[in-house]
């Protein structure tokens, strides 16, 4: 994979993509427009909280400026990802599958996302039509202006990808998708009135079978959700696909969710800086000359810089180079490397400042402060079950000529590290104790990374800073459209009564609040194998959290159950997609990995049930 993912994805993100590219030259000025949004955003709310903080003086009309240039951010560079082949997708089957066949199955997923696009151009349109009547509040301008990065967005989509088809499809491909898909949807359409009778079912059919089905062929996650929503609208419906666009509006425009490119771009400071090595040196010089130590030190790694990037795929892109020598060098097998690194990515999720926590808080209507503080204590409850596994797995590992490191090199390493080690705290504090928001922290985290980064770790190249910024626009269109897509497929689940439906269900479990959350456990790492983190949350938070509350379970207690068992079901093979980004990072076949991988994803297991069995490890905090 490209990036993330993660998550998320990425991110978080976190699906696979094959043959990533670099941009195209047509597309440069689209780059060079998201990199100042990007910039334009990060220096308002800046000023914000100098203005609110400093001067008392707070500017109301930034909030609006900021949602503007938001969903303008998130659209074009979700057309950068689609120009570099960065969107994020499932491609299991692809892999499998001979070269003649995956070049067929590529050039049909394109077509279906075309079709995606192509249908959601007209509605957007209208949307905007409606949007233009209404004025904002403070500047008292049309939110048309906003409401255009929709249709402008899909036509700048739309246009890469017909010139991707173009480069890389051969005629007969294209032809015989374009045939498929028509006869197909030709098909539906004639029979549409006797599935409108269908009821429910037709959830099955669209929501479910239609979305597993365009998963398994690599069909982008986004489009995914925006294909079965669609199909789902037109042919059992009547109501107006304008609505989906509507749907998709608001689950892109949360002003909590401006936090994720800030955070996604503290990320790629991290990396850029060595501020992320910095790290993985100083806990190395404490613990890497005891049994284990290695282990200790890539554990502890991960949950350090976790509390930095908020990305998994960053976290162990940054660990993995440093680590994986030395431990190779102490006997550690490569298989048993990669399984640490996944699980404790997975581990590391809920450590602030994660993505997935304020999406989670955002969608769900939690405190993000009252989760990232529960976070931090259940990552350390998952830090301490892996810990114990691997000092047993080291039993027998060799430790000749390993030396403790001078009390001189441990001062350096704690002198060079304490800068950057300030700035999860700093993130942690500030969030938790109320004093600003994710939004606030994360731009003045980026303000702290990038001068200590200029100042003591020897700066950033100017052109590795725009790279920086397109990097960031193009993961954060990529992650905003499935939540986006996410949504309306959401949206369309509550209006047809089945989300009521299964609700019933699962308030009529026996055994009260603890069997609810053991079937959250399921369905969430079920769902963490195939969706990854965010659309998962998305589609399933509206639809489960209610029923959490119902039965008296804490808000914050149940977030952790969830975010715990989704990144369990993230890293399990063979479906689980984190589990074979951790492979590439660490360059071993997953086949080679995937045996080894059981006893750390049951100790997380083992971890999660503890969790959910007593409350007060995530409620004691708060």
């Amino acid at each position: 994979m490209a990036h993330a993912a993660d998550d998320d994805f990425f991110a978080e993100t976190q699906s696979e993509v094959i043959d990533a590219r670099p941009g195209s030259r047509f597309m440069r000025p689209v780059e060079i427009v998201s990199a100042g949004l990007l910039i334009l955003i990060v220096g308002l709310l800046l000023g914000g909280v100098f203005s609110r903080y400093v001067l008392s003086t707070p500017i109301f009309w930034i909030d609006e400026v900021v949602s503007i240039a938001f969903l303008w951010l998130a659209m074009l560079g979700s057309s950068i990802a689609i120009d570099r082949n960065e969107h994020l997708r499932l491609t299991v089957v692809l892999l499998a599958l001979p070269p003649r066949a995956r070049s067929f199955v590529e050039t049909l997923a394109l077509v279906l996302v075309g079709v995606v696009l192509a249908s959601l151009l007209w509605p957007a349109i209208e949307h905007v039509q409606q949007e233009a009547l209404v004025r904002s509040v403070s500047l008292g301008i049309s939110l048309g202006y906003r409401a255009s990065a929709l249709p402008a967005g899909i036509s700048l989509m739309g246009l890469t990808l017909a010139v991707s088809l173009w480069r890389s499809a051969s005629s007969k491909d294209f032809g015989l998708s374009v045939l498929i898909v028509a006869v197909v949807g030709g098909l539906f359409w004639l029979v549409s009135d006797r599935l409108e009778d269908l009821g429910d079912l037709n959830i099955l059919i669209f929501l479910v079978g239609f979305v597993g089905i365009f998963l398994l062929l690599g069909v982008p996650i986004a489009f995914c959700f925006g294909l079965g929503t669609l199909s789902f609208l037109l042919y059992s419906t009547y109501i107006p696909t304008v609505v989906m666009i509507g749907r998709m509006d608001e689950g892109m425009s949360s002003l909590i969710l401006v936090s994720v490119p800030i955070f996604v771009l503290l990320g790629c400071v991290l990396d850029a800086t060595g501020m992320g090595k910095a790290i993985v040196d100083f806990m190395a010089s404490f613990l890497g000359h005891v049994k284990a130590g290695m282990s200790y030190v890539l554990l502890g790694s991960m949950f350090l810089v976790s509390g930095i990037s908020g990305s998994k795929v960053s976290d162990m892109a940054t660990v993995a180079p440093a680590l994986f020598p030395e431990m190779k060098r102490r006997g550690h097998k490569p298989k048993e490397m990669i399984a640490l690194l996944a699980t404790g990515a997975a581990m590391a999720d809920t450590v602030p400042p994660s993505i997935v926590l304020i999406v989670l808080g955002s969608i769900a209507g939690v405190s993000i402060a009252s989760l990232f503080t529960s976070g931090f204590v259940i990552a350390m409850v998952l830090l301490i079950v892996l810990a114990i596994l691997a000092r047993w797995k080291a039993r027998d590992e060799d430790m000749t000529g390993v030396q403790r490191p001078s009390l001189k090199l441990i001062l350096r390493y704690s002198l060079v590290a304490a800068p950057v080690l300030l700035l999860p705290f700093l993130i942690r504090g500030a969030v938790g104790g109320g004093i600003a928001t994710a939004t606030e922290v994360s731009t003045i985290a980026v303000l702290y990374a990038m001068i200590i980064g200029i100042v003591l770790y020897g700066g950033i190249r100017p052109t590795k800073i725009y790279a920086m910024l397109v990097e960031t626009a193009a993961l954060s269109g990529a992650i905003l459209v499935i939540l986006g897509t996410a949504s309306a497929m959401a949206w369309a689940l509550t209006q047809t009564g089945f989300a009521g439906h299964i609700a019933n269900q699962l308030t009529e479990l026996p055994g009260g609040a603890f069997i609810y959350l053991l079937a959250t456990i399921l369905v969430f790492m079920i769902l963490g194998c195939v969706l990854e983190g965010l659309p998962a949350i998305v589609l399933m938070a509206p639809l489960m959290f209610p029923i959490a509350r119902q039965l008296g379970i804490n808000d914050v207690h149940y977030s952790m159950v969830v975010v715990t068992a989704m990144n369990i079901g993230l890293m399990t093979p063979p479906i689980g997609i984190g589990f074979y980004i951790a492979c590439k990072i660490g360059n071993v076949p997953p086949d080679e990995a995937m045996g080894a991988i059981w006893p750390y994803l049951l100790a997380l297991l083992i971890g999660l049930l503890a969790i959910a069995a007593v409350p007060a490890l995530t409620t004691a905090y708060l």
